[in-house]
C-alpha cells in the first residue's frame, strides 16, 4: 500500500526456510520485533487459530509495545473475492500496564473501500495505538 516505507517483506525463500520449525518462526518474531513500537495484526479469517499470531501479540505486549488490529476481511480479493471475518485474535488475552486494563484499538476498515481506507490512516491508527 505504500504506507510503511522502508520495509521490505520477506522473501520467499526466506520464508521457507524459516517456517520449517516452530523455532525458527518464533526466532523470526522475535528478530523482526526489534526497534518496533507498533505490532500491526492483520485480522483475516483465521488469525485469531494461530497460535504463533497469539505468541507474536503476547511478546510485543511483554516487550512494552502497542498493538493494534485491522480486520482484512473486506479487502477485495482478484482470485477469492472477499473473506469472512475472524475473531479478535485480542480477545483471547488481558493487557494490562502497571494495575491498569488495556483494551487494544482493532478498527474495521469502511466497507465499501476498505483498501483505501487502510492506506489513508494506517499512519494513524498506530500512532493512536502507541499514545493509548
Amino acid at each position: 500500500m505504500g504506507v510503511i516505507e522502508g520495509e521490505e517483506p520477506v522473501r520467499p525463500n526466506t520464508w521457507e526456510q524459516i517456517k520449517c520449525t516452530e523455532k525458527g518462526v518464533k526466532d523470526w518474531i522475535d528478530e523482526n520485533l526489534k526497534g518496533k513500537s507498533c505490532l500491526v495484526v492483520l485480522i483475516g479469517s483465521e488469525t485469531a487459530t494461530r497460535p504463533l499470531v497469539i505468541y507474536e501479540i503476547q511478546k510485543a505486549w511483554e516487550q512494552g509495545k502497542a498493538v493494534v488490529g485491522i480486520f482484512i476481511h473486506r479487502l477485495n480479493c482478484p482470485n477469492n473475492g472477499y473473506g469472512t471475518k475472524g475473531e479478535n485474535p485480542f480477545d483471547q488475552l488481558i493487557f494490562k500496564r502497571g494495575d491498569d486494563v488495556i483494551e487494544p484499538l482493532v478498527y474495521e476498515p469502511d466497507s465499501n473501500d476498505a483498501y483505501n481506507d487502510i492506506k489513508k490512516n494506517l499512519s494513524t491508527w498506530v500512532e493512536n495505538a502507541i499514545n493509548q
